[in-house]
């Protein structure tokens, strides 16, 4: 008789990731100081395109533990920290999560990918790492004269057919490195929320036609138009035929579980939420956001020129948002603008008008005479 194995995980989607982060690149084959060099310049060159972290090893020969974690913060907002703590890849896939590009040590730790810089007097300590050379993204030779070395072309033929750079070519060992975050940049999917119970308007707002169709409809099809595979977001309980849908799993949060059921479905995308009580929002508007995407950022948010907020219900989350969305409701928050309020974002104003919620009969019947005549 079968017996029916038992599952110690929930059937959860998880968000893909190299050891200790979504995007990891150890560097090897140099000793340390020359390691940490490399990624102060490359830092330098990348910091107002990416978000990134290094990881490295202290070299003293003791280090005592803090009696107590230790924050220091300094007026310009930067915050130093010493805390006492193990690494640990599933704690370090929470505390890199944020970040676009980890950049590590190789001499001290094992990177998913990895870059080689090749120096002749250094040949033993690549031999001793052979095994953690298995997905070079390119090589550098710190001299002109650095060779291959023969065990390491015994190990990976096609080593030399790898882009080889100079470590003098700052710029381009850069765009290289930018061009290898780009492609794990996350593509962007469409939320169109329609969970809500239309309350004050009396009537389903999805429903409510200022385009010749039903505002789910066509806000769906101006995502779609706009290359994005869409989903309807929608009640725990309900359904839509018409319509991929997420059904809620975060129940009674509203938009903010909206949102991170969607993150639920897919922790790999970036989605873009849109409500359908905002006829206003055209084409020209979608495709500004998508234009101004951020990705270094958490989001990349509408907000209204004389508003003081941005608005949450035209916003791009990226993947990194989601576990700072869990930590404000872990916090007793569920309020998606007071997250995006405190956290990093990218702002893109519009004129109030284009983004203005119709909740109201009398705000739906004024729409559509204000659209009449644009039409």
């Amino acid at each position: 008789m079968e017996t029916k194995q038992h599952l110690k995980h929930a059937n959860i989607t998880r968000r893909t990731n190299d050891l200790m982060a979504p995007n990891e690149i150890a560097i090897l084959g140099v000793k340390c100081s020359i390691i940490t060099d490399f990624v102060e310049k490359m830092t330098e060159k990348l910091q107002n395109n990416a978000k990134i972290a290094y990881l490295d090893a202290s070299h003293a020969d003791e280090i005592l533990s803090p009696k107590a974690d230790v924050f220091t913060t300094h007026n310009s907002g930067n915050l130093n920290s010493s805390t006492a703590s193990i690494l640990n890849p599933y704690n370090e896939r929470i505390r890199f999560s944020n970040y676009d590009l980890l950049l590590i040590n190789g001499n001290h730790f094992k990177g998913s990918k990895q870059i080689l810089i090749l120096d002749n007097e250094k040949e033993a300590s690549v031999k001793k790492r052979l095994d953690q050379l298995d997905r070079i993204q390119f090589v550098i030779k710190r001299n002109t004269d650095a060779k291959y070395f023969d065990f390491l072309v015994d190990k990976y033929p096609s080593i030399k057919n790898l882009r080889c750079y100079h470590i003098d070519e700052v710029d381009a060992i850069a765009t290289h490195i930018y061009n290898l975050i780009q492609e794990t940049t996350a593509p962007v999917q469409g939320l169109v929320l329609a969970g809500g119970k239309s309350s004050r308007m009396g009537k389903d707002k999805t429903k409510l036609v200022y385009h010749g169709k039903t505002q789910c409809d066509f806000t769906v099809e101006m995502l779609q138009n706009n290359l994005l595979s869409t989903y309807v977001s929608v009640a725990h309980n309900q359904e839509l035929s018409s319509h991929e849908i997420i059904q809620d799993k975060f129940i009674g949060l509203g938009v903010f579980g909206a949102i991170c059921s969607a993150f639920q479905h897919d922790p790999n995308k970036a989605w873009l939420v849109l409500a359908t009580d905002l006829p206003f929002v055209n084409d020209e508007i979608v495709q500004l956001l998508l234009r101004n995407r951020n990705p270094k950022k958490m989001a990349t948010a509408i907000k209204g020129k004389s508003k003081e907020f941005v608005e949450p219900l035209i916003t791009i989350y990226e993947p990194k948002a989601y576990p700072i969305l869990l930590s404000y409701l872990a916090q007793g928050y569920s309020c998606p603008r007071k997250v995006l309020i405190n956290s990093d974002v990218e702002i893109i104003e519009v004129n109030d008008a284009i983004i203005r919620n119709i909740n109201t009969p009398a705000e739906h019947e004024q729409a559509l005479k204000e659209l009449s005549k644009n039409s």
